[in-house]
Protein backbone atom coordinates (compact mmCIF):
# COMPACT_ATOMS: atom_id res chain seq x y z
CA UNK A 1 0.00 0.00 0.00
CA UNK A 2 1.45 3.98 -1.12
CA UNK A 3 2.24 5.23 2.34
CA UNK A 4 4.59 8.07 3.40
CA UNK A 5 6.55 8.18 6.49
CA UNK A 6 9.18 10.58 7.82
CA UNK A 7 12.69 9.60 6.56
CA UNK A 8 14.68 10.48 9.60
CA UNK A 9 12.51 8.33 11.37
CA UNK A 10 12.74 5.60 9.03
CA UNK A 11 16.67 5.78 9.27
CA UNK A 12 16.43 5.88 13.03
CA UNK A 13 14.54 2.64 13.13
CA UNK A 14 17.39 1.00 10.57
CA UNK A 15 20.22 2.55 12.75
CA UNK A 16 18.87 1.01 16.04
CA UNK A 17 19.11 -2.42 15.23
CA UNK A 18 21.92 -1.84 12.22
CA UNK A 19 24.79 0.40 13.66
CA UNK A 20 26.25 2.46 11.12
CA UNK A 21 27.79 5.96 10.53
CA UNK A 22 24.81 8.63 9.20
CA UNK A 23 26.77 9.23 5.39
CA UNK A 24 26.59 5.50 5.23
CA UNK A 25 22.41 5.30 5.11
CA UNK A 26 20.18 5.58 1.81
CA UNK A 27 16.46 4.85 1.56
CA UNK A 28 14.67 3.83 -1.82
CA UNK A 29 10.94 3.20 -1.66
CA UNK A 30 10.15 -0.47 -2.94
CA UNK A 31 7.23 0.19 -5.22
CA UNK A 32 5.90 -3.96 -5.29
CA UNK A 33 3.78 -4.68 -2.31
CA UNK A 34 0.09 -3.88 -1.26
CA UNK A 35 0.16 -3.77 2.18
CA UNK A 36 3.44 -3.02 4.11
CA UNK A 37 5.53 0.07 3.16
CA UNK A 38 8.84 -1.49 1.89
CA UNK A 39 12.28 0.31 1.37
CA UNK A 40 15.46 -0.74 0.40
CA UNK A 41 18.43 -0.14 2.69
CA UNK A 42 21.97 1.01 1.27
CA UNK A 43 24.76 1.09 3.85
CA UNK A 44 28.40 -0.13 4.75
CA UNK A 45 26.56 -3.34 5.53
CA UNK A 46 25.25 -3.86 2.38
CA UNK A 47 21.27 -3.91 1.21
CA UNK A 48 18.88 -4.73 3.19
CA UNK A 49 15.14 -3.99 3.13
CA UNK A 50 13.03 -2.14 5.64
CA UNK A 51 9.29 -3.63 5.85
CA UNK A 52 6.73 -1.30 7.83
CA UNK A 53 3.12 -2.49 8.55
CA UNK A 54 0.07 -0.46 7.94
CA UNK A 55 -1.02 1.91 10.75
CA UNK A 56 -3.45 0.21 13.29
CA UNK A 57 -6.20 2.10 11.99
CA UNK A 58 -5.87 0.96 8.11
CA UNK A 59 -8.78 -1.32 8.17
CA UNK A 60 -7.77 -5.10 8.40
CA UNK A 61 -9.40 -8.49 7.87
CA UNK A 62 -9.60 -10.89 11.14
CA UNK A 63 -6.50 -12.36 10.47
CA UNK A 64 -3.88 -9.25 8.99
CA UNK A 65 -3.77 -7.37 12.26
CA UNK A 66 -0.36 -7.82 13.48
CA UNK A 67 0.26 -10.42 11.18
CA UNK A 68 4.28 -9.28 10.32
CA UNK A 69 4.60 -10.68 14.30
CA UNK A 70 4.59 -14.51 12.76
CA UNK A 71 7.32 -14.18 10.23
CA UNK A 72 10.11 -13.74 12.34
CA UNK A 73 9.24 -17.20 13.31
CA UNK A 74 8.26 -18.92 10.33
CA UNK A 75 11.48 -17.37 8.26
CA UNK A 76 13.76 -19.34 10.92
CA UNK A 77 11.65 -21.96 10.90
CA UNK A 78 11.78 -22.41 6.69
CA UNK A 79 15.63 -21.29 6.57
CA UNK A 80 16.42 -24.45 9.19
CA UNK A 81 14.29 -27.32 7.98
CA UNK A 82 14.24 -26.67 3.70
CA UNK A 83 15.96 -25.05 0.74
CA UNK A 84 13.98 -22.16 0.01
CA UNK A 85 15.37 -19.34 -0.63
CA UNK A 86 13.77 -17.02 2.01
CA UNK A 87 14.93 -13.78 4.05
CA UNK A 88 16.96 -13.76 6.89
CA UNK A 89 15.34 -11.27 9.69
CA UNK A 90 17.75 -8.85 10.79
CA UNK A 91 15.96 -7.78 13.31
CA UNK A 92 11.84 -7.81 14.46
CA UNK A 93 10.53 -4.35 16.34
CA UNK A 94 6.99 -4.83 17.35
CA UNK A 95 8.03 -2.26 20.43
CA UNK A 96 6.34 0.40 18.79
CA UNK A 97 9.10 3.01 20.37
CA UNK A 98 10.23 4.41 17.36
CA UNK A 99 6.90 4.81 15.79
CA UNK A 100 3.62 3.42 16.11
CA UNK A 101 3.83 0.35 14.16
CA UNK A 102 5.57 -2.91 13.85
CA UNK A 103 8.52 -3.41 11.20
CA UNK A 104 11.23 -6.05 10.25
CA UNK A 105 14.46 -5.51 8.97
CA UNK A 106 15.43 -8.25 6.46
CA UNK A 107 18.63 -9.02 4.24
CA UNK A 108 18.10 -8.45 0.45
CA UNK A 109 17.09 -11.07 -1.75
CA UNK A 110 18.72 -11.38 -5.40
CA UNK A 111 16.69 -10.77 -8.69
CA UNK A 112 13.61 -9.31 -9.11
CA UNK A 113 9.71 -10.04 -9.31
CA UNK A 114 8.56 -12.07 -11.73
CA UNK A 115 6.06 -10.20 -12.59
CA UNK A 116 8.38 -7.74 -13.30
CA UNK A 117 10.31 -9.55 -15.85
CA UNK A 118 8.58 -9.20 -19.15
CA UNK A 119 11.76 -10.33 -20.63
CA UNK A 120 11.84 -14.08 -19.27
CA UNK A 121 10.93 -16.20 -22.45
CA UNK A 122 8.06 -19.19 -22.15
CA UNK A 123 11.33 -21.46 -21.38
CA UNK A 124 12.30 -19.86 -18.49
CA UNK A 125 9.04 -18.94 -16.98
CA UNK A 126 8.34 -22.60 -17.00
CA UNK A 127 11.34 -22.91 -15.53
CA UNK A 128 10.78 -20.98 -12.68
CA UNK A 129 7.23 -22.04 -12.09
CA UNK A 130 8.89 -26.10 -11.78
CA UNK A 131 10.95 -24.55 -8.88
CA UNK A 132 8.50 -22.82 -7.41
CA UNK A 133 6.52 -26.29 -7.27
CA UNK A 134 9.35 -27.70 -5.71
CA UNK A 135 9.83 -24.61 -2.98
CA UNK A 136 5.93 -25.43 -2.49
CA UNK A 137 6.34 -29.14 -1.84
CA UNK A 138 9.05 -28.61 0.93
CA UNK A 139 6.96 -25.66 2.61
CA UNK A 140 4.06 -27.83 2.61
CA UNK A 141 6.09 -30.84 4.09
CA UNK A 142 6.30 -28.62 7.29
CA UNK A 143 3.49 -29.60 9.60
CA UNK A 144 1.92 -28.40 12.62
CA UNK A 145 2.57 -31.35 14.98
CA UNK A 146 5.88 -31.67 13.78
CA UNK A 147 7.52 -28.22 14.15
CA UNK A 148 5.34 -26.24 16.62
CA UNK A 149 4.50 -29.61 18.61
CA UNK A 150 0.67 -28.83 18.44
CA UNK A 151 -2.02 -30.83 16.29
CA UNK A 152 -3.70 -27.53 15.40
CA UNK A 153 -5.38 -25.86 12.61
CA UNK A 154 -5.52 -22.03 11.31
CA UNK A 155 -3.62 -19.23 11.98
CA UNK A 156 -0.78 -20.28 14.38
CA UNK A 157 1.29 -17.37 14.81
CA UNK A 158 2.34 -14.98 17.64
CA UNK A 159 -0.43 -12.56 15.83
CA UNK A 160 -3.01 -14.57 17.56
CA UNK A 161 -6.59 -14.06 15.17
CA UNK A 162 -7.97 -16.88 15.90
CA UNK A 163 -8.24 -20.03 18.61
CA UNK A 164 -6.80 -22.92 17.19
CA UNK A 165 -8.93 -25.63 16.50
CA UNK A 166 -8.27 -29.28 16.80
CA UNK A 167 -9.61 -30.56 13.10
CA UNK A 168 -9.28 -28.50 9.85
CA UNK A 169 -13.40 -28.15 9.03
CA UNK A 170 -13.85 -26.52 13.08
CA UNK A 171 -10.73 -24.25 11.79
CA UNK A 172 -11.80 -23.66 8.47
CA UNK A 173 -15.70 -22.94 9.89
CA UNK A 174 -13.95 -19.77 12.11
CA UNK A 175 -12.21 -18.36 9.51
CA UNK A 176 -15.26 -18.22 6.97
CA UNK A 177 -17.55 -16.72 9.62
CA UNK A 178 -15.13 -14.13 10.74
CA UNK A 179 -14.30 -13.44 7.25
CA UNK A 180 -18.34 -12.68 6.56
CA UNK A 181 -18.17 -10.77 9.59
CA UNK A 182 -15.89 -8.90 8.17
CA UNK A 183 -17.94 -8.15 4.60
CA UNK A 184 -20.68 -7.21 6.68
CA UNK A 185 -18.60 -4.72 8.62
CA UNK A 186 -17.25 -3.15 5.28
CA UNK A 187 -20.75 -3.01 3.74
CA UNK A 188 -20.09 -5.16 0.94
CA UNK A 189 -22.80 -8.22 1.87
CA UNK A 190 -26.20 -7.63 4.31
CA UNK A 191 -26.44 -9.89 7.67
CA UNK A 192 -28.61 -11.50 5.23
CA UNK A 193 -26.18 -12.21 2.53
CA UNK A 194 -23.64 -13.60 4.84
CA UNK A 195 -26.39 -15.69 6.42
CA UNK A 196 -26.15 -17.55 2.77
CA UNK A 197 -23.20 -18.00 2.30
CA UNK A 198 -23.25 -19.23 6.24
CA UNK A 199 -25.79 -21.92 5.63
CA UNK A 200 -24.10 -23.05 2.44
CA UNK A 201 -20.66 -24.02 3.96
CA UNK A 202 -23.14 -25.96 6.51
CA UNK A 203 -25.14 -27.19 3.62
CA UNK A 204 -21.75 -29.14 2.43
CA UNK A 205 -20.33 -30.43 5.44
CA UNK A 206 -19.45 -33.42 4.41
CA UNK A 207 -17.19 -33.04 1.87
CA UNK A 208 -14.85 -31.69 4.54
CA UNK A 209 -15.45 -34.52 6.62
CA UNK A 210 -11.85 -35.98 6.31
CA UNK A 211 -8.38 -36.55 7.42
CA UNK A 212 -6.28 -33.52 6.87
CA UNK A 213 -2.93 -32.41 8.00
CA UNK A 214 -1.98 -29.11 9.29
CA UNK A 215 0.38 -27.69 6.54
CA UNK A 216 2.31 -24.65 6.19
CA UNK A 217 0.44 -22.66 3.76
CA UNK A 218 1.38 -19.39 2.22
CA UNK A 219 -1.11 -17.94 1.25
CA UNK A 220 -0.31 -15.06 -1.55
CA UNK A 221 2.19 -16.53 -3.52
CA UNK A 222 1.75 -14.57 -6.99
CA UNK A 223 4.47 -13.21 -9.49
CA UNK A 224 5.11 -10.45 -7.41
CA UNK A 225 5.50 -12.37 -4.50
CA UNK A 226 8.66 -14.85 -6.26
CA UNK A 227 11.86 -13.25 -7.03
CA UNK A 228 13.88 -14.64 -10.29
CA UNK A 229 17.04 -13.96 -12.08
CA UNK A 230 17.27 -13.34 -15.92
CA UNK A 231 17.59 -16.93 -16.44
CA UNK A 232 14.28 -17.79 -14.63
CA UNK A 233 15.85 -18.70 -11.31
CA UNK A 234 13.89 -18.77 -8.26
CA UNK A 235 16.10 -16.57 -5.95
CA UNK A 236 13.60 -15.89 -3.50
CA UNK A 237 10.00 -16.70 -1.88
CA UNK A 238 8.47 -13.37 0.03
CA UNK A 239 6.07 -12.51 2.46
CA UNK A 240 4.78 -14.59 4.63
CA UNK A 241 2.38 -12.67 6.84
CA UNK A 242 -0.38 -14.28 5.41
CA UNK A 243 0.30 -17.65 6.36
CA UNK A 244 -1.55 -20.52 7.88
CA UNK A 245 -1.58 -24.24 8.80
CA UNK A 246 -4.42 -26.65 7.03
CA UNK A 247 -4.88 -28.35 4.03
CA UNK A 248 -3.04 -27.59 1.09
CA UNK A 249 -5.83 -27.45 -1.31
CA UNK A 250 -6.75 -24.27 -0.06
CA UNK A 251 -3.03 -23.44 -1.46
CA UNK A 252 -3.79 -25.12 -4.78
CA UNK A 253 -6.84 -22.45 -4.94
CA UNK A 254 -4.91 -19.74 -4.23
CA UNK A 255 -2.39 -20.50 -6.89
CA UNK A 256 -5.12 -21.51 -9.51
CA UNK A 257 -6.74 -17.96 -8.81
CA UNK A 258 -3.62 -16.32 -9.44
CA UNK A 259 -2.30 -18.39 -12.40
CA UNK A 260 0.60 -19.96 -10.56
CA UNK A 261 -0.55 -23.58 -10.87
CA UNK A 262 0.73 -24.40 -14.33
CA UNK A 263 1.66 -27.28 -15.53
CA UNK A 264 5.43 -26.21 -14.77
CA UNK A 265 4.47 -26.09 -11.59
CA UNK A 266 2.35 -29.20 -11.03
CA UNK A 267 5.32 -30.87 -12.24
CA UNK A 268 7.47 -29.68 -9.90
CA UNK A 269 5.26 -30.28 -7.44
CA UNK A 270 5.99 -33.59 -7.82
CA UNK A 271 2.17 -34.55 -6.80
CA UNK A 272 -0.97 -34.89 -8.32
CA UNK A 273 -4.34 -33.03 -7.38
CA UNK A 274 -7.54 -34.78 -6.50
CA UNK A 275 -10.09 -33.88 -8.64
CA UNK A 276 -12.87 -35.70 -7.03
CA UNK A 277 -16.12 -34.07 -6.53
CA UNK A 278 -15.79 -33.77 -2.97
CA UNK A 279 -12.23 -32.02 -3.63
CA UNK A 280 -14.13 -29.58 -6.91
CA UNK A 281 -16.59 -28.40 -4.37
CA UNK A 282 -13.59 -27.95 -1.17
CA UNK A 283 -12.06 -25.70 -4.24
CA UNK A 284 -14.97 -23.45 -5.06
CA UNK A 285 -15.69 -22.39 -1.35
CA UNK A 286 -11.31 -21.69 -1.05
CA UNK A 287 -11.38 -19.86 -4.35
CA UNK A 288 -14.66 -18.21 -2.59
CA UNK A 289 -12.69 -17.12 0.68
CA UNK A 290 -9.45 -16.04 -1.52
CA UNK A 291 -12.35 -13.52 -3.66
CA UNK A 292 -14.50 -12.47 -0.65
CA UNK A 293 -11.46 -10.98 1.53
CA UNK A 294 -10.91 -8.21 -1.75
CA UNK A 295 -14.36 -7.15 -0.56
CA UNK A 296 -13.39 -5.43 2.65
CA UNK A 297 -9.55 -4.64 1.40
CA UNK A 298 -10.83 -2.68 -1.62
CA UNK A 299 -13.35 -0.72 0.67
CA UNK A 300 -11.36 0.12 3.70
CA UNK A 301 -7.81 0.25 2.28
CA UNK A 302 -8.41 0.82 -1.30
CA UNK A 303 -11.47 3.18 -1.71
CA UNK A 304 -12.65 1.11 -4.68
CA UNK A 305 -16.24 -0.05 -4.54
CA UNK A 306 -16.48 -0.84 -7.72
CA UNK A 307 -13.61 -3.16 -6.67
CA UNK A 308 -15.79 -4.42 -3.93
CA UNK A 309 -18.88 -5.01 -6.65
CA UNK A 310 -16.47 -6.85 -8.88
CA UNK A 311 -15.69 -8.97 -6.38
CA UNK A 312 -19.19 -9.66 -5.07
CA UNK A 313 -20.63 -10.64 -7.99
CA UNK A 314 -17.58 -13.26 -8.91
CA UNK A 315 -18.49 -14.49 -5.61
CA UNK A 316 -22.09 -14.71 -6.16
CA UNK A 317 -20.66 -16.81 -9.48
CA UNK A 318 -18.77 -19.11 -7.43
CA UNK A 319 -21.77 -19.83 -4.91
CA UNK A 320 -24.26 -20.45 -7.76
CA UNK A 321 -21.84 -22.78 -9.08
CA UNK A 322 -21.82 -25.05 -6.24
CA UNK A 323 -26.15 -24.87 -6.47
CA UNK A 324 -25.98 -25.51 -9.49
CA UNK A 325 -24.02 -29.36 -8.79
Amino acid sequence: MTDSLPIATLKDMVRQHLPMRATALRLTPVRTGQHNASYWVHSDHGRSVLRVAPPDDAGFLFHERHMMRQEPALHELIRRRTTIPVANVIAADFSRTLIDRDFLLLTALPGMPLSDVASLGGSMTRRAHQQVGGYLRQLHGLTAPECLGVDAYGYLGAHCPMTPQSTWWASFQVMWHKLLDDVVSCGAYTAAEADTFRALLEQYREHFDRSVTSCLLHMDLWEQNILVDLNGNVTGLVDFDRALWGDIEMEFAVLDLCGISQPAFLEGYGQPRDHSVSAEIRRVFYLLYEVQKYMPISIWRGNNPNGAARNKRHSLALAAQLRAR
